[in-house]
């Protein structure tokens, strides 16, 4: 099919479904995918919640015409056969981070608005895994067999571990080349090393600081956080984004509110946790034992890309290393915190450690490395890269380039895989509209639309290459 008959099919195809692909979008945001091990069972390894999602995306493939496939509640996919058992796949997850607070609206129920949907998972990951879904059914609607076997994975463990892909590689061979929609445009051929760490700090019996809490996920800046402190709440000023309440005698909660986001994207966020040691800094809340903590603490909140803590680092292909804390909770009579840094080439995780770690135990921290990933990349010039890129390009009229990112997707599991949308780097959403991992998840729907245009002329392309 020539290029222009092709896209005009393509968009008939879109108008045509377009309301069809936005009710499966709401019956996966309406579940809450988190994971909870509390009640992971046999075949529902990551809980209950992820066990539902999945059972509900293999359904819509199965009414779109596709094969599904269960691999025990851990991972699923669903096939449309082709001439070759090589595969040209897609991979997205229905598994959500934790709805959070901040939220104008309910977060389990999608809304559209002002030319937007707002939901958790509209943009992280369940809008683009109903699109994947979608867009193999415009090839099942051909009724021709494809040259290769295309096949729709759905994972349930992405944001927790990516467990999921571990158990679907060891029971199952690698795809001739994946693309993953939970990404950027125009195209992402490389995502940065992950160095996580939990830092803790002992409660001192003499401290001013009793209780420290808030944050939904490691990977996620907190929108809100909390403490407990020794204070009369009458002597305490007023301060933006900060709510005393008197918690007894001489006890005073502080709430304080951010703006949360993802990890990987802190510029435009606000760290709640930043918010409340910058009050406990300038009001003295905190003894003469605890001041060497919250002078750490000023390390890692005043700069999020690590300067301050002697870990910064840039290259020539990543922008340069974030660094942030997503949750504190209280263990073992100590404070403790995650660590979430995504990291380029230019460095590794073992430098991290050696620097992060030293300056935290100069400061009476310690810190546990948790996880590390290191940077994932491949050739932009590539032909699988390059088709992927042309979609984009001639979809929007654009001359864009291969791009980098710092968050971590599912294609650096695979040997040949790249990231495809849905994010665009340089949009400008309302105020209102929330970033993946915050309150008020939104994406614009046009984008979504367009790129349910550009997945189905993307593979298109691909299955006319060598794979």
């Amino acid at each position: 099919m020539d290029k222009n008959t092709l896209v005009g099919s393509i968009e008939s195809y879109v108008d045509e479904v377009w309301d069809d692909v936005l009710d499966d979008i709401a019956a996966l945001v309406a579940i809450p995918s988190v994971e909870d091990m509390n009640t992971a069972a046999p075949g529902a390894p990551w809980g209950t919640g992820p066990r539902r999602a999945l059972d509900e995306g293999l359904a819509i493939a199965r009414r779109l015409g596709l094969e599904p496939h269960d691999l025990d509640g851990y991972i699923g996919y669903a096939d449309l056969s082709g001439d070759s058992s090589h595969q040209l796949a897609t991979i997205a997850h229905l598994d959500v981070v934790p709805a959070g607070d901040g939220w104008a609206t309910d977060p389990f129920s999608m809304m559209r608005h002002d030319g937007y949907l707002l939901g958790r998972g509209v943009l992280d990951d369940k809008g683009p895994a109903a699109v994947t879904l979608w867009a193999a059914h415009y090839f099942v609607r051909r009724r021709e067999r494809p040259p290769y076997t295309l096949r729709i994975l759905l994972g349930v463990n992405e944001e927790t571990g990516m467990g999921d892909v571990g158990h679907y590689l060891a029971n199952n061979d690698e795809p001739s080349f994946l693309f993953t929609p939970d990404a950027e445009f125009p195209v992402v051929c490389g995502e940065k090393g992950c160095f996580n760490a939990e830092l803790s700090f002992p409660v001192q019996t003499d401290g001013s600081v009793i209780r420290m809490e808030g944050g939904t996920a490691q990977n996620a800046i907190p929108s809100a956080a909390s403490a407990l402190v020794r204070a009369e709440v009458a002597s305490l000023p007023t301060s933006p984004d900060i709510t005393l309440e008197s918690a007894g005698t001489g006890l005073v909660r502080i709430q304080a509110a951010g703006r949360g986001g993802h990890a990987a994207l802190p510029q435009g966020t606000v760290n709640a946790f930043g918010v409340l040691f910058s009050y406990l800094r300038d009001n003295v809340l905190f003894s003469a034992s605890e001041r060497s903590w919250v002078e750490f603490e000023d390390l890692v909140f005043s700069a999020y890309d690590g300067s301050l803590l002697g870990i910064a680092a840039t290259d020539d292909v990543f922008d340069p290393l974030t660094c942030i804390s997503g949750t504190f909770r209280m263990e073992g009579g100590a404070f403790v915190q995650s660590i979430d840094c995504r990291y380029p080439k230019s460095t590794n995780a073992e430098r991290i450690a050696a620097r992060l770690g030293q300056t935290a135990s100069d400061h009476g921290v310690t810190m546990r490395v948790t996880h590390e990933k290191r940077p994932f990349f491949v050739d932009p010039d590539s032909d699988v890269v390059q088709a992927l890129l042309g979609a984009y390009n001639e979809f929007t009229g654009s001359d864009a380039r291969p791009m980098t990112i710092g968050g971590g997707t599912y294609a650096r599991r695979f040997s040949r895989a790249a990231g495809f949308g849905p994010v665009e780097p340089d949009a400008h959403d309302p105020e209102w509209v929330g970033q993946m991992h915050g309150p008020n998840e939104g994406i614009s729907e046009e984008l979504l639309r367009q790129s349910l245009k550009m997945d189905i002329y993307a593979i298109a392309r691909l299955m006319e290459l060598e794979l």
